[in-house]
């Protein structure tokens, strides 16, 4: 035992000096693939192995993801090392870490990039804690998330080649605020953008209602605008700062997909009126697109100026066929009316005259 505490002593007290630059170049490189090795093997055999045996896969892409960079960046670490044994000029060393620099910058935002995704992935499959993140939100997060990482990769690509960086982030700053003072109903719009794919308070192919009155399918939503498709084919564009800040109704929404229709009737003071409801009732139920599960209804609202006011409910599947299946239950109504010879009121007035005025020159 005393002799290898002798020969550890003999080798520290060796001069490293006087071993030739490349050789200790290459010593450091040698030594540098094999610890990047080892700890590439570390990962993907033993790491790996253990990260396996949990019930989720995250770790385990975990594991995958790291095992690479890790290896480059150790072996990048080394060849750094050992080019400042290397007798180099000022202008060659500036150069030479200049490229291992931007090489691990590299490395690292890829890793990042990777890890980006691998974690929005992670949290849009937790939604009842994560909501903001699903799978129409995680795009908008992932390129949010990847431009940053970029501008923290070009930050310390600044640094690594010995660039003035404040000038740089003042220049930003001056443009930031000069964009933001030039485009703030575009910003508007964007964050307006943001809030709905979040929050979802509709979807692409979702009926809704504007405060304003148009009425129409929702086609697109983009960070600056929504795209709504009306029933006569027309297209209308609404910048999202304006539909973030009016009422929508969604006639999608709700627990399903279902919606109800109003057929308002009226009849006559006198008729039967269980003999009305019934045949309302025979109109909806003979129609194939009104759904038996809500089953149609009818509802005596109020008695009218003219006659009974009556509203006949119905549910059909999509609101998409609300017009169509509308004008149906209106024909066939009518024509049921005219056969079961139940009068529909109009507005009229009956004029009473007690006394005719005596003609003149009587």
């Amino acid at each position: 035992m005393q002799g290898f505490w002798d020969l550890l002593g003999e080798i520290t007290a060796y001069d490293v000096s006087a071993i030739d630059p490349r050789i200790q170049a290459a010593i450091v490189v040698l030594v540098s693939a094999v610890v990047a090795k080892t700890a590439d093997w570390i990962i993907t055999r033993l790491l790996l192995r253990w990260v396996r045996r949990t019930e989720n896969d995250f770790d385990d892409r975990l594991v995958e993801i790291l095992h690479r960079p890790v290896f480059l960046l150790v072996l990048l670490g080394g060849l750094a090392v050992a080019s400042t044994l290397l007798v180099l000029d000022g202008w060659a060393q500036t150069v030479t870490f200049g490229i291992f620099g931007t090489l691990a910058v590299f490395v690292v935002l890829v890793l990042a990039v990777r890890l980006n995704q691998l974690t929005l992935e992670g949290l849009s499959r937790n939604q009842e804690r994560f909501r903001y993140v699903g799978q129409r939100t995680m795009p908008l997060f992932r390129n949010i998330n990847n431009v940053l990482l970029v501008g923290i990769a070009a930050y310390f690509l600044l640094l690594v080649w010995d660039l003035d960086v404040t000038a740089w982030l003042a220049s930003a700053g001056i443009l930031g605020i000069a964009v933001g003072l030039g485009a703030r109903d575009t910003v508007a719009n964007f964050f307006a953008g943001v809030l709905i794919l979040a929050d979802a308070p509709y979807r692409v192919g979702d009926f809704i209602v504007l405060d304003t009155g148009e009425r129409g399918q929702v086609t697109h939503i983009g960070l600056r605008s929504t795209r709504l498709l009306t029933r006569d084919d027309i297209e209308i564009t609404i910048p999202n700062g304006i539909m973030g800040n009016i009422k929508v109704i969604n006639e999608t929404g709700g627990p399903h997909t279902k919606h109800r229709i109003r057929i308002r009737v009226g009849c006559a003071y006198g008729s039967d009126i269980d003999r009305v409801k019934q045949v309302l009732l025979e109109v909806a139920e003979g129609h194939g697109g009104v759904c038996r599960d809500p089953e149609p209804r009818v509802r005596f609202r109020t008695f009218g100026p003219s006659g009974l006011d009556l509203e006949l409910l119905a549910w059909v599947d999509e609101p998409v066929l609300r017009g169509r299946v509308t004008d149906a239950l209106n024909t066939e109504v009518y024509r049921r009316f005219a056969d079961e010879r139940i009068e529909i009121p109009y507005s009229k007035q009956d004029l009473y005259v007690k006394e005719l005025p005596a003609p003149p020159g009587r």
